[in-house]
């Protein structure tokens, strides 16, 4: 393995971090440090409400917003990043990130964006390998103690968790071996050391001296195998790296849970892993485990039963991981509907009686509320009868767990009433492309893929959320909760897979038209069938023609990874009419929710109507009130404001390409100010005060625009 330590070789780089970060601590102290004047952890505390109270930046003044500093990320690795999704941290006047395709860690001062310190790892082969590439979501920070020296932590490409010190970058000696745990090992499982199919893109959470680390892999639409490795969680001694506790999300023989998995099918199925962030209550002692599905995300023929604790939000014990509760919110899942991301921490007034409640933002629209204590709803999550579908070979749930209050935070389910409106003639278009398709409410089964019809289910929301990664915000002075998603449908068919490629029955993917040409790419499925499952995570996959054939999605209404907006994890396109999108915007909206009601508050559209919808011949003339664009885009809560950036770019009126950073009333949705960005937001908002200065800090990037953080305050 080579080590890349090239800002820091020699005693001269040493000296001279020392030298930086001093001058930074002196810079420091020339201002009090107002309440939330740092972010510290990914989702700015361990509750993961993405809340600051900090007002210098306001709606009087947002519009007059200007760059403090940017920081490129394009020499940070063999190639440039296109796709940019990491937070920063800021404590002690640094700020703290991932950057770069080889995933580099760098310290940055907080008023200028100068790096202070790089350190990279080149894992060769391993890294080369890895199921999650680029730089990932981000690091975390450990304040130290017993005498240790402050760290930063944070998972490599090839699944190794590193520790440096924060202050100069060195490794830290005294963690794992020379500053380095290889999480493939103590995995109570064996996993390749090259080539296994572990990695994460989250950050690990460290709280009470304790780093909790989960496990993510490829996207799973069309597996190579029914055996695959397991996600188990696992926590470890932030001193010395040593492995506390794990906890098996498919629990072994004798463990509860076990006797749902029928047919032995726990012994050989993999995946259930937690590749969300994750959240910690320090007063109950508690980790909150947003579990994924198991292998195969829409074909579970080869996994019947339930199947815990996939797609279940799972408490632990902090110190020793033992379960306390769990809340599976989709039994034996066959939609793409991981929990993508960290619940919220909430202390909530429900009629009148105080609530120490955690809230799970999920891809399929609701946000589950629970008493983070006893697990038990706050609201009635009732299990309700589901549609059967006739998947050869499937197993499937008679029921599925409904949210009953707040109500969704996107559209579930789709029917010829979400088809586009903008005229009689396209809406009598997009019928006759929907007639081939399945249309249901949510839990709508997939189905096997035929020419010319049923060519897949449509689903709504899209299997990337809905909620994804990015997941919501929480004001924990007004009960607010606050989050972006997606609308726009996934196609899910099943087609017989190639058996050289596959050992599963079905794979995600659509029936082709028999008697058109092959296209030079092939596709991954049977002759015939087009496999559109298992792409990398943050790319883009094909929607498909009215003739069935694969088509790349429009910026406005496919996947956000072909907008240059940033992708998720999973997920598919849909169908298109004359390449608009099928189904009527928004198509990117931003949600309030009254959590002490469990009610709406306000919904808007976030991000300018695309160029390809606002100059469609088809739409000459018409007056479409703004739609929203897709995106990965994670929301930042501030005393006053909502503040969001646009996922893709379009053209500003004075022909500028780029996208907004916008802001936010968040009592009422109006819009109070936006500045320009040369790139889509790709990465989630945070914010700091340093030496009397608010700023505004976000990474963007696209399809034409390498990764850079961008920050932004007032002059």
């Amino acid at each position: 393995m080579i080590r890349n330590h090239a800002i820091r070789n020699g005693a001269f780089w040493l000296l001279a971090a020392a030298l930086l970060f001093t001058t930074a601590d002196l810079r420091g102290q020339q201002a009090p440090k107002p309440k939330g004047a740092e972010w510290p952890t990914y989702g700015g505390d361990l509750a993961s409400t993405r809340y600051s109270p900090l007002d210098q930046i306001t709606a009087e003044n947002f519009n007059k917003l200007e760059i403090a500093w940017r920081f490129k990320t394009d020499a940070l690795g063999p190639r440039p990043e296109f796709n940019y999704e990491g937070t920063p941290l800021m404590v002690d006047g640094v700020v703290y990130a991932t950057a770069g395709t080889r995933r580099a860690a760098v310290a940055l001062d907080a008023a200028t964006g100068e790096m202070l310190w790089m350190h990279s790892e080149n894992e060769g082969k391993r890294g080369e390998a890895a199921p999650r590439q680029l730089s990932g979501r981000g690091l975390s920070y450990w304040p130290g103690s017993g005498g240790e020296r402050p760290r930063i932590v944070y998972v490599t490409p090839g699944y190794q968790m590193v520790a440096l010190d924060a202050k100069t970058g060195l490794l830290a000696s005294g963690f794992g071996r020379n500053g380095i745990v290889d999480l493939k090992e103590e995995d109570d499982q064996p996993i390749d050391l090259e080539k296994g199919e572990m990695g994460l893109h989250a950050t690990p959470v460290i709280a009470k001296d304790v780093i909790v680390v989960g496990a993510a892999h490829l996207p799973g639409g069309a597996p190579k195998s029914r055996i695959h490795e397991k996600g188990f969680v696992r926590g470890y001694d932030a001193k010395t790296g040593k492995r506390l506790w794990i906890f098996h999300t498919i629990p072994l023989a004798g463990e509860l849970g076990n006797d749902t998995w029928e047919k032995d099918s726990w012994s050989y199925t993999g995946n259930a892993g937690v590749w969300a962030q994750m959240t910690v209550d320090e007063e109950t002692n508690t980790v909150f485990l947003p579990v994924e599905l198991p292998t195969g995300d829409y074909y579970g023929g080869h996994r019947p039963g339930a199947g815990l604790f996939g797609e279940s939000v799972v408490a632990v014990d902090l110190q020793t991981g033992k379960r306390k509760w769990h809340y599976q919110l989709v039994h034996h899942g066959i939609w793409d509907m991981d929990i993508p991301c960290a619940p919220i921490l909430m202390d909530l007034v429900v009629d009148g009686r105080a609530v120490k409640a955690i809230g799970q933002p999920t891809k399929q629209g609701w946000i589950y509320t629970f008493d983070r204590v006893t697990g038990k709803p706050v609201w009635p999550i009732e299990e309700r009868p589901v549609e059967k579908g006739d998947v050869p070979g499937e197993w499937y749930s008679p029921t599925q767990p409904f949210v009953t209050k707040p109500p969704p935070f996107d559209r579930q389910g789709v029917s010829v009433d979400d088809l586009i409106d903008f005229t009689p003639a396209l809406r009598e278009e997009a019928v006759k492309v929907a007639s081939r398709y399945k249309l249901g409410p949510i839990f709508t089964p997939p189905v096997v893929s035929k020419f010319p019809s049923p060519l897949a289910t449509l689903m709504l929301p899209n299997a990337t959320g809905g909620a994804n990664w990015q997941g919501g915000a929480f004001d924990p002075e007004t009960k607010m909760f606050y989050i972006f998603s997606n609308t726009a449908p996934t196609a899910l068919g099943l087609v017989k897979p190639d058996a050289t490629r596959s050992d599963f029955d079905w794979i995600q993917g659509t029936a082709r038209d028999p008697n058109a040409v092959p296209s030079a790419a092939g596709g991954r499925g049977a002759p015939g069938a087009g496999a559109t499952g298992g792409g990398a995570a943050g790319g883009g996959r094909a929607t498909i023609s009215e003739a069935g054939s694969p088509i790349q999605p429009p910026p406005g209404g496919g996947r956000a990874g072909a907008a240059g907006g940033g992708g998720g994890e999973g997920g598919g396109g849909g169908p298109n009419v004359q390449g608009l999108p099928i189904i009527k915007p928004p198509y990117g909206r931003i949600t309030a929710l009254d959590m002490n009601k469990g009610t709406l508050a306000w919904q808007i559209a976030h991000g300018e109507t695309p160029d390809n919808i606002k100059n469609h011949p088809a739409l000459k003339g018409l007056t479409i009130p703004r739609t929203g664009r897709q995106g990965r885009i994670g929301v930042l809560v501030t005393k006053t404001l909502v503040i969001a950036g646009e996922g893709g770019f379009f053209t500003a009126p004075n022909g500028q390409r780029g996208a907004m950073l916008r802001a936010y009333d968040k009592a009422s949705g109006r819009e109070v100010g936006a500045v320009y960005m040369p790139a889509p937001q790709t990465g989630s908002p945070m914010t700091y005060f340093y030496n009397g200065k608010q700023y505004v800090v976000l990474a963007v990037s696209g399809a034409s625009f390498s990764g850079e953080l961008l920050a932004f305050k007032l002059p």
